[in-house]
């Protein structure tokens, strides 16, 4: 399997604050990796550098082989690594069709232009469609998003990074704030638009430890900025230390 994407030995100081230290770990084609910690165990830092936000302090970051350390989210992105957009938290007023629309313009490079002409250019509005019925959405393109049920607006900002056409896509907490009886639903939808999409890896940011072991094929576990384990689910959750550092502080909160 080839490696998509990868830190290598990767460090980041926040003054006198360090918050990653010597962190080496990488997802490969055809892997849905989890990353799982206690909060302040790095975890948010981690994403920034993965999606070009941060430039490590020492250490390399590379996506499909090229540094992409402070690249940014909009310009990775377009190399084919996408981060899932709260859009919908900003712009609420937004159609489920204009919303999905704003990122397949992006993707496409074409001028931002006011959606009443977007109507008219055939190839978004079939982008948009494909995307739309991809999440289940179809029904509800021209619902504004603020009217959307809390799992329909999270399916809604994973969608509109998907629209982006991503190799690899990083989902961060994509469940919270939906009812316990829906998460696997919206995970399940997820996974398999992904394979649809052509996506090549997934990268899921996550504390439910029910998901995390339903979907994962890798966990990554951080505690204090460093890597405490890279293990398969079945090894992860048979160490009792583990679940204790990872779940136990959380608990404690």
């Amino acid at each position: 399997m080839s490696v998509l994407l990868e830190t290598r030995d990767v460090s980041k100081s926040f003054g006198v604050l360090r918050a990653l230290a010597q962190v080496t770990m990488a997802v490969h084609e055809g892997e849905i990796v989890s990353v799982v910690g206690p909060n302040g165990a790095g975890k948010t830092t981690l994403v920034n550098l993965l999606t070009g936000l941060l430039i490590p302090t020492t250490g390399e970051v590379l996506f499909m082989g090229n540094n992409i350390a402070g690249v940014g989210p909009v310009a990775l992105a377009e190399r084919g690594l996408a981060r899932a957009f709260q859009l919908i938290q900003i712009f609420a007023q937004l159609t489920v069709r204009e919303t999905i629309a704003a990122a397949v313009v992006s993707r496409q490079k074409k001028r931002w232009r006011l959606f009443a002409s977007l109507s008219a250019d055939a190839g978004v509005n079939t982008r948009v469609a494909e995307v739309a019925d991809i999440f289940g959405l179809g029904p509800r393109l021209d619902t504004v998003a603020a009217a959307l049920s809390q799992g329909e607006k999270k399916l809604l900002d994973v969608a509109s990074a998907f629209a982006l056409d991503p190799q690899v896509i990083l989902l961060d907490e994509p469940t919270s704030g939906v009812s316990t009886s829906d998460k696997h639903g919206i995970m399940k939808t997820l996974i398999a638009a992904a394979k649809r999409a052509g996506v090549k890896a997934i990268v899921l940011v996550e504390h439910d430890m029910d998901l995390v072991a339903a979907y994962s094929h890798r966990i990554i576990a951080l505690s204090e900025g460093k890597v405490l384990a890279d293990l398969p689910p079945d090894r992860f959750f048979a160490d009792p230390h583990l679940i204790e550092t990872v779940i136990g502080r959380r608990r404690g909160h």
